[in-house]
């Protein structure tokens, strides 16, 4: 078995620590969100199971040092009715101070690919996120590793970023690489008047894990035995390649610009995994994609609409089998308060292509009953 390098395995704890010893204190911003649901049968790439459960219950503490940086560590508990499970998403430290808009970071945190994936669950305006995201990134994507961003000084919003990452979190398997997966991204933003703004972004995701040999064993398979057992809280991708590409666009309108009362939200996400292994040719990738709505009618009020679609190959050695699923979900939301959520959404799922039932778990009608519910403080949502 290949040494592992700690470069970047230490990470997480070791710049948490380092900050933690250097600065003076004050009380950290402590902060805890629960996630609790009611799920009436299970789904395929489904992030939550069958009956009542907890999922991404995070605890987070928050601390800034000075005006130098600034640290995050987020523990998350997931649980359902057979099993229990805790994992440390971020542990990480950042720049608050350095010129020219620059932002480093250091240690385990949420990757800037991609519209949705640096951002915490909750924060979603649907029970689970978009197929694709199930699909290529396990959910959300986050891993141990070193971040660069830049925001240019324009007057459109622009930010630029490039991360390195151990990869381990992507394919759950143990690559032996310092530096497993590296991602850039970009994205673009600004007013087109008082009530409408919009954003659109690009990203490329390398995946060096399944080179040389390498096999990631999170494979057709795995995802098999994983939907037949139903009690899982994987959070590897369920499909990889060395090249992921994703385009997302996001339009917003809200009278005036105040968004308190009344907001429309449109947005879409485009993915395409190339080289699933060795023996793909350039018409053998995975792709996926998204479009919702979601329309903010009252203060407390919210009702959203998304479709999604993947089209996967499934590799055998030199050969591979398609398979393609669609998702359509229906939710009404109520907000009583700023730090509290009920939400009530329908689920379909359609098989348009399968081979050896990778598709078992889909579901025809699925209803879901969530509650977040939030103390202490917390980061602003991002656009």
């Amino acid at each position: 078995m290949k040494m592992k390098s700690t470069l970047l395995r230490t990470l997480p704890l070791a710049v948490f620590v380092a900050g933690t010893a250097q600065a003076e204190l004050s009380a950290p911003d402590i902060s805890l969100t629960i996630d609790a649901y009611h799920k009436s049968t299970d789904t395929a790439l489904g992030g939550r199971t069958e009956g009542w459960g907890l999922s991404h219950t995070e605890l987070a503490l928050k601390q800034q040092f000075g005006n130098l940086m600034s640290g995050k560590l987020t523990a998350v508990m997931e649980a359902n009715e057979e099993e229990t499970d805790f994992s440390i998403e971020e542990a990480y430290l950042q720049t608050l101070s350095l010129p020219a808009g620059m932002t480093l970071r250091g240690g385990r945190f949420l990757s800037d690919i991609g519209y949705l994936n640096g951002q915490h669950p909750h924060a979603d305006s649907f029970v689970e996120r978009p197929l694709l995201y199930r699909a290529f990134l396990g959910g959300h994507y986050y891993d141990d590793g070193l971040g660069l961003s830049l925001v240019m000084p324009t007057d459109l919003y622009w930010r630029i970023s490039a991360e390195a990452f151990d990869g381990d979190q992507l394919s759950e398997t143990d690559s032996g690489r310092t530096v497993g997966t590296w991602a850039l991204s970009t994205s673009l933003g600004g007013d087109l008047s008082d009530s409408q703004s919009w954003q659109a972004g690009f990203s490329y995701l390398r995946n060096r894990t399944l080179e040389a040999g390498e096999h990631d064993e999170h494979d057709h398979h795995d995802h098999h035995d994983h939907e037949e057992e139903g009690h899982g809280h994987s959070h590897g991708a369920e499909y990889t390649g060395k090249h992921m590409y994703l385009a997302d666009l996001v339009w917003k309108w809200a009278p005036q610009g105040n968004n308190r009362n009344q907001q429309l939200t449109l947005s879409a996400e485009y993915a395409r995994v190339t080289d699933p292994n060795e023996y793909a040719s350039s018409q053998e990738y995975h792709e996926g994609w998204y479009g919702s709505a979601v329309y903010r009618f009252a203060p407390q009020w919210s009702a959203g609409l998304r479709h999604g679609r993947i089209d996967v190959q499934m590799g055998h050695d030199d050969h591979f089998h398609e398979g393609a699923l669609e998702e359509t979900a229906v939710m009404l939301a109520w907000n009583p308060s700023h730090t509290q959520t009920l939400r009530l959404q329908y689920t379909h799922q359609n098989v348009l292509q399968d081979w050896d039932d990778t598709f078992d778990a889909a579901a025809d009608d699925v209803l879901t009953l969530q509650y977040i519910i939030s103390f202490g403080a917390h980061d602003a949502h991002s656009f």
